[in-house]
C-alpha cells in the first residue's frame, strides 16, 4: 500500500492544508445527500447524512465518522460519498452532536473517546440497513473519529462482528496527550489550534446560553490551546475530571491489542498533528489489526497528481481495503 506525495506538495503541513482547500474531491456532481435525524437514547438527536446505492438490492453500507468540528461536506468525506458511488455501495456520515449546522438540545457536545455513541449508531445503522434488505456494514474514522471508532472496537471486542465486517481509522490521535501536545506548540498552535478554535468556541458559548452555569465563561474565553479548552468544556460536560483524565481515558492506543474485528489503522509518519514516535508498532497491536504507516500524507491529506491534485487516492485505498471483508458474515461466526 504504497504512497508518495507529489514533489510540488513538500512536507506534512502543506499536505494537509491544500487538500482540504484545493484539492479536487470527486470527477462529477458533488454528492447529494438525503438526512435523516435520529433520536438519541438521551432525547438528544443526530443528524445523518445517506448517499442510497444506486442499485437496489443487498449492497454493502459505507459508515464515515468524521473529525474534529467536520461534516458531511468536508473533503475526505466527500471523497469517500465518491468511492462508495463507484463501487455500488450506499454512504452514510453521522454528525456527531451540534456539527451537523443545528445545535444540538442536551448539555453535552462530543469528544474522540465517545464509543457509546459510536455503538449505538453502529448498532441502528447494521439493524436499519438489515431491515431495508441491504447488506454488510464498514465503518471507517478519520481523525477525531478515527480513534473514537477504534475506542469503540476495543471496548466491543467480539461483539463489534454484530455490527460492523470491518473498520478503519485514517489519521486518528491515537494518543491524544501526544497529539494534543503537537498541536499546542509553534505553528501547529498559530494556523490549527486557532482554526479549531475559532469554531469550538462559539458552538460553547451558545451551548452556555442554553444551559447557563454550565461551565466557566471566562475560562472558555481566555483558553488558547485546546488543553485549556477541554479543561473546560469538552472533559467536564462528558463525566472526565480534566483534560489529563479524559486524553488518557479516551486514547485508543493502549487498547488496540483487544481489537476482534478486522482493522486498518492508518497515519502519515509526517502527520503535523500526529508525532511519528507515539504511532504504535506491530507489537502493540493485535492479529486482527493492519498499521499502514506511509512517510508521507499529512493530517488527512495524502494528495495525488498534477496541480491542484486530487484525494480521491486514500479513499480508494482504504475503501478497497475495508471491501474486502464485505462478505456477509455467517451468523455461527457473528455468536462467537
Amino acid at each position: 500500500m504504497g504512497y508518495m506525495a507529489p514533489r510540488w506538495l513538500p512536507g506534512g503541513n502543506l499536505q494537509t492544508i491544500w487538500p482540504a482547500l484545493y484539492a479536487r474531491r470527486f470527477d462529477g456532481p458533488a454528492p447529494v445527500y438525503r438526512r435523516e435525524r435520529w433520536t438519541a437514547p438521551d432525547g438528544d438527536f443526530i443528524d445523518v447524512d445517506f448517499v442510497d446505492a444506486a442499485v437496489p438490492g443487498p449492497r454493502p453500507l459505507l459508515v464515515l465518522f468524521h473529525g474534529l468540528e467536520g461534516s458531511s461536506r468536508s473533503h475526505y468525506a466527500e471523497a469517500f460519498a465518491a468511492f462508495a458511488a463507484g463501487q455500488g455501495m450506499a454512504f452514510a456520515v453521522p454528525h456527531f452532536r451540534g456539527c451537523s449546522g443545528e445545535m444540538n438540545l442536551a448539555p453535552r457536545a462530543y469528544h474522540s473517546g465517545d464509543y457509546e455513541e459510536i455503538g449505538w449508531i453502529l448498532r441502528r445503522m447494521h439493524d436499519q440497513h438489515a431491515r431495508r434488505g441491504g447488506g454488510p456494514v464498514l465503518a471507517v474514522g478519520v481523525s477525531l473519529g478515527g480513534n473514537a471508532l477504534l475506542r469503540w472496537a476495543c471496548e466491543a471486542g467480539d461483539t463489534a462482528r454484530a455490527s460492523v465486517n470491518a473498520v478503519a481509522s485514517v489519521s486518528a490521535p491515537l494518543d491524544l496527550a501526544a497529539g494534543g501536545a503537537a498541536i499546542g506548540r509553534g505553528f501547529n498552535r498559530l494556523v490549527y489550534t486557532r482554526m479549531f478554535l475559532a469554531t469550538m468556541k462559539p458552538k460553547a458559548l451558545a451551548k452556555l446560553v442554553q444551559f447557563p452555569g454550565l461551565f466557566d465563561r471566562e475560562r472558555l474565553v481566555a483558553a488558547q490551546d485546546l488543553y485549556a479548552f477541554d479543561d473546560v468544556f469538552t472533559a467536564p460536560l462528558h463525566g472526565f475530571r480534566n483534560t489529563d483524565d479524559y486524553w488518557a481515558r479516551g486514547s485508543s492506543k493502549p487498547h488496540l491489542s483487544a481489537i476482534r474485528v478486522p482493522t486498518l489503522v492508518v497515519n502519515a509518519l509526517n502527520d503535523p498533528f500526529i508525532p511519528a514516535c507515539s504511532l504504535p508498532g506491530p507489537g502493540e497491536v493485535g492479529p486482527h489489526v493492519t498499521l499502514w504507516q506511509p512517510a508521507h500524507g499529512g493530517h488527512v491529506g495524502f494528495p495525488l497528481g498534477l496541480p491542484p491534485g486530487h484525494v480521491r487516492d486514500m479513499p480508494e485505498r482504504v475503501g478497497g481495503w475495508l471491501a474486502r471483508f464485505a462478505a456477509p458474515i455467517p451468523p455461527q461466526a457473528r455468536a462467537q
